[in-house]
Parts: C-alpha cells; structure tokens; sequence
C-alpha cells in the first residue's frame, strides 16, 4: 500500500478504465459511481488517496463542482474522509460503511431478472479476459503485477478477501490491453457485488477458488490460451454454481 503522505498515482489500465470520462447527461450520478467502483473494488485501497482534485476532475470529464459534489456524497456515506494541510485530499477510510443486511434471496429479488444477465455476461467477459491476457507477450512488469495479486488474494484475511478477490479479476482484465474490456469487467462485478457480499464466505470454497486462481494464472503466464479460458471458465461456474446453492 502506499504511503498516506504521498498522493496516489494511478497509472494502471484498471484505474483508467474506471476513471474515464463520464456522460454528461447523469454527470454527478456517474462520477458517483465510477469513483465508488474504483473504492470496492479495491483499486483505491482502504487509507489511500484519490487522486488530485484537478486530475481527476479532467480524468472524468466533469467540472470540479460536480466532483466535489459527488465526494460530499460519499463522506457522507462514510466511504472517504478529506484532510487538510500539506499532505492533505481525499482518502479512502480504512473502515467502509457496514454492507446491507439484506439477505442473498431478497437481493437477487430485487435483481429479478438482472441476475441471470450479470451471470451471463460476466463469464463472457471473463473467460475471453483470461484468453487475451494469455495471447499477449505480457513483459516483466505485467507478469509481476499478476503474481503480486494473485499473493494478495491467496494470503487476503477473510474480511478482505472479496476485495483481494476482485483486483485479482481485474488484473486479469487489464492484461488483456483493452480498457474497454477492462471497464465492462469492473462493471459487471459492480452489479453482483452486493449479492456475492450477502453469502458467507466458507473456508472450503475460498480454498478451492484460490486453487483455481493459481491455474488460470498459470495458463496466462504460460501463454496457454486454451487452458487459461477453461480455469477462468470453471473458476467462474463454481461461483454461479454457490450463489444458486445459497438462492435455491
């Protein structure tokens, strides 16, 4: 993590995806929710800072009033904190508000028919994510970054595993070189966060999800397309294959 004295730089392909230049139609929805993406999913972490006021206003495409706004938003929900004084801005707190208590059942009622469609669309999205991260010549810096969060995921305490979890996803996405592709993943997870939160997390499943982290991210670093889009394929299955468990 970096320092809380330094501002955060954000140059990875997973960081312009989210932070890239809203509609100006719903500005202050969406700046709202690109910058609550970038918080759950971990590629802003717990006690780091948002980038610079001015950055990411142009990063975003909105005025600075309506970013202002939009941060106002989540201090007040608890999401970011702001400092003064020279090492001073917007930081993610290291205590995120308290997830909904509603149940897995109730959630996925509300989704209706959402659910299905996110299913559907994340193992679209994924599998061919791991396929194209695997076609590419990825060079040392790509390769560390992937192992560095497959560590993160595979060492993660459990109240941090979701969120290792997910920036584990998204590297594998960002390694695919489309920050279209990129953006597509980050929301899709967005959309079944809040019902992958609902379920428990059981020591067995984590065990077997982080197995199968390993073998996808063996087949990228091995070039192996083939083999990359099966791990990712039966990796994602078994998540589906719990939320039905927890929904039948």
């Amino acid at each position: 993590m970096s320092s809380q004295n330094e501002p955060l730089v954000l140059h990875s392909r997973a960081s312009e995806a989210l932070f890239r230049a809203v509609r100006t139609g719903n500005a202050f929805e969406e700046t709202v929710e690109r910058l609550l993406q970038a918080i759950r999913l971990g590629v802003v972490a717990p006690g780091e800072r948002l980038p610079a006021e001015r950055e990411l206003a142009a990063r975003l495409n909105v005025s600075r009033v309506t970013l202002r706004e939009a941060i106002r938003a989540l201090q007040e929900s608890g999401y970011v904190e702001s400092r003064r004084g020279r090492y001073g801005g917007t930081f993610v707190n290291v205590e995120p508000p308290r997830p909904s208590r509603k149940g897995p059942r109730r959630i996925a009622r509300e989704m209706g028919v959402d659910l299905h469609d996110a299913l559907t669309h994340r193992h679209v999205l994924e599998v061919g994510a791991a396929e194209q991260a695997a076609a590419r010549d990825l060079g040392e810096a790509e390769r560390a970054h992937l192992v560095s969060r497959l560590s993160d995921a595979g060492t993660a305490e459990l109240h941090n595993y979701r969120r290792m979890d997910s920036r584990l996803h998204l590297a594998i996405a960002e390694l695919s070189g489309s920050a279209s592709l990129t953006s597509a993943v980050a929301d899709v997870r967005m959309r079944l966060n809040e019902l992958l939160d609902s379920i428990p997390l059981l020591e067995r499943n984590i065990v077997h999800s982080n197995e199968q982290h390993e073998e996808v991210v063996r087949a990228i670093l091995d070039g192996d397309q083939g083999a990359a889009r099966r791990a990712m394929a039966e990796h994602l299955e078994g998540t589906a294959s719990l939320l039905r468990g927890f929904l039948s």
